[in-house]
């Protein structure tokens, strides 16, 4: 039986020409703001955020890879890097001799194990495939 093996799971569908569905919903999203800042903002202003902010943040978010990796997730992985510790100790305790001998000392012996175990059919059967049918009853 033969099965289909999907190829270029990586690859994002595209929809409307080069764009993903996550590129369009972020430029719905965006369009939606920069309406949303002209019709609340005096035109000037608007240019300023339109031009500094709003572009930017959105046209990053939506167009630019980092690694072959969308810049979203370069931006977490960033936060994390800072949020992490920068220095890993390895805090190794020396210890002496005569502790290491007494730790010794108060170990119990572990107890014993029956040497002799009943010997059933199960036990012939594997002692026959583990060597292969060479082995003979005794």
């Amino acid at each position: 039986m033969q099965f289909v093996v999907p190829q270029f799971i990586d690859i994002e569908p595209k929809i409307i020409g080069p764009i993903t569905p996550r590129q369009f919903i972020l430029l719905i999203f965006a369009g939606g703001i920069t309406f949303l800042c002209f019709k609340l903002l005096d035109f000037w202003i608007f240019v300023v955020v339109f031009l500094f902010v709003i572009c930017p943040f959105f046209g990053s978010f939506t167009f630019v890879k980092i690694n072959g990796r969308p810049f979203h997730y370069f931006l977490l992985n960033l936060i994390q890097f800072f949020q992490r510790p920068k220095v890993r100790v390895w805090r190794k305790e020396i210890i002496p001799e005569k502790e290491i001998v007494l730790k010794k000392e108060k170990e119990e012996a572990p107890p014993e194990i029956k040497k002799t175990l009943p010997r059933g059919r199960l036990s012939d059967l594997s002692i026959l495939v583990d060597t292969g049918g060479l082995a003979r009853e005794e």
